[in-house]
């Protein structure tokens, strides 16, 4: 079995006005996701990751210890982030939930603090890589970030929200300026019942 890249939930130019542009959407899922897919089929082929999930090659690949992962990870990790990224944005400009407000105001005070962490945790990551909302193991509600691909999934947590912090996201609409991405991801972007679907 090998895996297929997802069509967008939406059209190409759907989030043009919110901050995200079509063609920005043509690079990076119409060939970066493309190409963590291709590499991902090409990499597990006759190996003992054929056949198993995303979710499982994600968690089976991963090496704590290690300074870089490979390539198996690299590229499967990626195309799962890739395939939630896409359903955690949308058109619909969609208010948040009440359950997942309260849960955010909970474990973080209030929603201006949560993304306030939240953007901070992208902003800071240095080089390439994540910045997420995720449900703990002990079922609190943290702001986390990452490294390349490495994704909530190696540290058995849930995603419930991830934003992706790799340049070819962000700067044909933004060039350098990622504080100003993150807040237009976290204001205009994000698919709120998206997100509250996953707690």
């Amino acid at each position: 079995m090998s895996f297929d890249l997802p069509d967008l939930p939406y059209a190409h130019d759907a989030l043009a006005d919110l901050g995200m542009s079509k063609e920005t959407l043509e690079y990076h899922h119409d060939l970066h996701h493309k190409a963590y897919v291709d590499n991902g089929n090409k990499l597990i082929a006759g190996t003992e990751w054929e056949g198993k999930s995303l979710e499982e090659i994600v968690k089976g690949t991963y090496d704590a210890g290690a300074v870089a992962q490979n390539g198996i990870f690299n590229n499967i990790s990626q195309l799962w982030n890739h395939n939630q990224f896409w359903e955690m944005m949308g058109p619909a400009g969609a208010a948040m939930p009440s359950e997942l407000e309260k849960a955010i105001v909970e474990s973080f005070g209030s929603v201006d603090e949560f993304k306030s962490q939240f953007s901070a945790a992208g902003a800071g990551q240095f080089g390439s890589g994540w910045a997420w909302l995720v449900k703990d193991t002990d079922g609190s509600l943290k702001v986390t970030k990452t490294e390349n691909g490495v994704n909530p999934l190696c540290f058995g947590q849930t995603a419930l929200l991830g934003c992706d912090v790799w340049e070819h996201s962000y700067y044909i609409d933004f060039r350098n300026k990622r504080p100003a991405y993150l807040s237009n991801f976290l204001e205009k972007l994000v698919n709120w019942d998206n997100v509250a679907s996953r707690l």
